[in-house]
């Protein structure tokens, strides 16, 4: 693992371990801004809301029963748990996050369930986003929610995101891209990647990148979400979990990038987007 996917990695993983939930109103807020209602919050474990996302792929990816979907960066399993009932007791859900603290915190919340009955069509694999542990052709429908911005080599994401899919088969993600380059202090900043920004790649590229895989009718549409949601939750910059969470980690990550905001408006060089394509 390189440094800067250790120090991802320990970020999220100090998120896992941070009690965040939708049952504080901060936290419940954050999701609600990036497009969930509080019918779907109330309908899954509050502890699979971390208030991380920026956006929601499960309301984008038209599921129906009997199908297979795979989140990429599942996180405590917000998503997972969303699909898992579109698509019923005939077809699964699948998380797969690179940290082992997330998958046991979504473990947790899979046992637990909505109101203490567990989901029996879920599951969860520890891996890289890069590299996923599932058969060729194997899912009907890929969803992602502010995390594939966070990998290095988002050419070869894409590729096992088409690997992975049937034929027909399509991706509903959720990211961050790039509107207009930033700055280069925001650019070469370690924290600005764990925040999801410096990692992001400009919209133009996305399209490009998907098309690259050996994907059709891709769409990535700015939503002009403000990002500045994130501030909801206090100390909370970008997709970083809290400033009491991450210590741990670094307590010095959130001061950057907070004096590093605070010097670039976020809004006016990155956008939450929503990403649609299919694989032929």
């Amino acid at each position: 693992m390189s440094e800067t996917d250790s120090v991802i990695s320990k970020q999220y993983a100090a998120a896992a371990k941070s009690g965040l939930s939708s049952e504080q109103a901060a936290v419940e807020a954050v999701a609600e801004a990036f497009g969930y209602s509080q019918t779907e919050l109330k309908s899954i474990p509050a502890q699979a809301n971390l208030g991380l996302s920026c956006g929601n792929p499960t309301a984008l990816a038209n599921l129906g029963p009997g199908e297979v979907v795979v989140d990429l960066g599942c996180g405590g399993g917000l998503d997972v748990f969303l699909a898992a009932r579109r698509v019923g007791p005939g077809g699964k859900a699948i998380g797969i996050d690179m940290t082992a603290e997330m998958i046991a915190l979504a473990r947790r919340n899979a046992a637990q369930g909505p109101d203490g009955r567990p989901y029996l069509n879920v599951e969860f694999h520890q891996a890289s986003i890069d590299l996923l542990p599932l058969p060729d052709a194997s899912a009907d429908c890929v969803i992602s929610n502010c995390v594939i911005n966070l990998a290095p080599d988002k050419a070869a994401v894409f590729r096992e995101i088409a690997r992975v899919l049937k034929p027909g088969g399509r991706l509903a993600v959720s990211d961050i891209a790039l509107k207009r380059p930033l700055p280069a202090e925001v650019a070469g900043d370690v924290t600005a990647l764990v925040g999801c920004i410096a990692g992001a790649i400009p919209l133009a590229d996305y399209e490009r990148g998907l098309a690259a895989a050996g994907f059709m009718q891709i769409d990535v549409v700015d939503t002009r979400a403000d990002l500045n949601a994130y501030a909801l939750i206090d100390g909370q910059i970008a997709c970083c979990p809290p400033g009491d969470s991450c210590a741990p980690v670094d307590a010095g990550l959130h001061a950057r990038l907070a004096e590093l905001l605070q010097r670039y408006s976020i809004n006016d060089y990155a956008a939450s987007v929503r990403v649609h394509a299919v694989k032929p």
